[in-house]
């Protein structure tokens, strides 16, 4: 297995040295939106119908097997193809949703019944390249993470009704990463906007399954295996590396109470089905170390870097993990509750989503965790909050991405297996 997941690993490098060219076909149009212009290109929004045999078919094969606390109930919100990280809208009740293809969609609930009537793609004539980070901020701009660029929003909610949207490149097409390092392993970005600063933090992860030595300095250089930060606006960049050591995180989000970031971390795969674990991380400062490559998940070592020293530079800054999940559960999509909806146990809980790995023989996750913290804001205790995406048999119905609070104090739940967003609402 080692030998297998070395070879796909240099297998993921080379095959990925033209992936840039794809996504460097819109530099003009970008141009001509980021300056007002109309782009000129005709593509029209792609709409996805709602009521249908497959929302019907969703809603009877999913839903009656979905199990949940006391006094909650689950619905559709949503039929979204692909359906990844996702970001609410302030005055509207839209979702915008990200996907690891070339597509960001956004659902309106147009007649206020929290069911989306519409779902259409989010400024068709722009070329995405894996836009899967999506984040909306307080005063209203939103961002979108790619692959290898982020683009900026601004006015989002008023400019959703066009194909042409204005769009600013904050990373331009092939600067968030070193071109030659781009892969499609490991590059489903996150972001979010930290309040304190008021700069955007990104998540990169690194493409190999244990990132080998000869690229270790780079990484920490660029952030790649890490997560950056950046102003988010256009001028001096300010980018710097908030955290290295990091595997492939992909969902992180903003403690509202005391300002700490918290991301979870998918960990190795190839050392056996219950080995190593996943990760809830909380960041006490900025510039810690998380333990990989030397580290497989908690302090388990890895078998390329077994009996090596880990770098006195590296150790010093080291954080355990707050949780240690369920290993190859694949923990994803992370939000902190702030709603009153919900009783008072979920009050600033952690919502997490575990979209199940490829690598276990033995199936696991494909549930919605939540994390309740102590009075010094550490993690205290985590249990599963809603499951049955996975029958007995081991079969997914759908793999749990994201989850994020809609306005009203419910939760979505995006799943991009089934290609849906579903509501979680407290009636109890």
């Amino acid at each position: 297995m080692k030998k297998i997941l070395s070879t796909l690993s240099t297998f993921l490098f080379v095959s990925s040295i033209a992936t840039s060219v794809f996504a460097a076909g819109d530099e003009a149009t970008i141009k001509k939106l980021s300056s007002m212009y109309k782009s000129g290109d005709a593509t029209q929004a792609i709409v996805i119908p709602q009521d249908t045999k497959f929302a019907a078919n969703v809603k009877k094969n999913i839903l009656p097997n979905i199990n949940l606390p006391a006094g909650f109930s689950i619905s559709v919100f949503a039929i979204v193809p692909d359906a990844r990280h996702m970001a609410v809208a302030r005055n509207k009740t839209t979702v915008w949703i990200g996907t690891r293809k070339d597509k960001v969609w956004q659902a309106t609930d147009r007649d206020m019944d929290d069911i989306a009537d519409t779902v259409e793609q989010f400024a068709p004539t722009v070329k995405f390249d894996i836009p899967n980070g999506v984040c909306f901020s307080d005063d209203g701009h939103l961002y979108v993470a790619e692959r290898n660029r982020v683009l900026w929003f601004p006015a989002a909610e008023y400019f959703m009704e066009s194909p042409d949207t204005v769009a600013v490149p904050i990373i331009d097409q092939g600067n968030l990463i070193p071109v030659e390092e781009e892969s499609y392993n490991h590059t489903a970005r996150v972001c979010a906007v930290n309040k304190a600063d008021n700069k955007l933090y990104v998540s990169l992860g690194q493409p190999h399954n244990v990132a080998p030595a000869d690229k270790l300095d780079l990484y920490q250089e660029t952030g790649i295996g890490g997560m950056i930060s950046f102003n988010r606006f256009p001028g001096d960049l300010d980018r710097k590396v908030v955290a290295t050591g990091i595997r492939n995180s992909v969902g992180h989000a903003f403690n509202p109470k005391d300002g700490s970031l918290w991301f979870t971390d998918n960990q190795v795969d190839g050392m056996g089905d219950e080995t190593p674990p996943g990760e809830l991380n909380r960041m006490p400062k900025m510039g810690m170390w998380y333990g990989h490559p030397y580290t497989g998940g908690g302090e388990v070592r890895t078998n390329e870097y077994k009996g090596q020293t880990i770098p006195k530079k590296d150790a010093d800054r080291y954080v355990k993990p707050q949780v240690e999940m369920v290993a190859h559960a694949a923990d994803l999509g992370m939000m902190f509750y702030t709603g009153k909806q919900f009783p008072k146990k979920y009050h600033n809980a952690i919502f997490s989503a575990q979209h199940g790995s490829w690598n276990a023989v033995k199936p696991r996750g494909a549930r919605v965790m939540v994390t309740y913290l102590d009075s010094k804001g550490n993690a205290k205790k985590t249990e599963p909050f809603a499951d049955g995406w996975m029958t007995e048999m081991g079969t997914y119905l759908g793999r749990p991405v994201d989850v994020q609070q809609y306005f009203d104090g419910s939760i979505l739940v995006s799943d991009d297996k089934a290609g849906v967003v579903y509501r979680i609402k407290y009636e109890g």
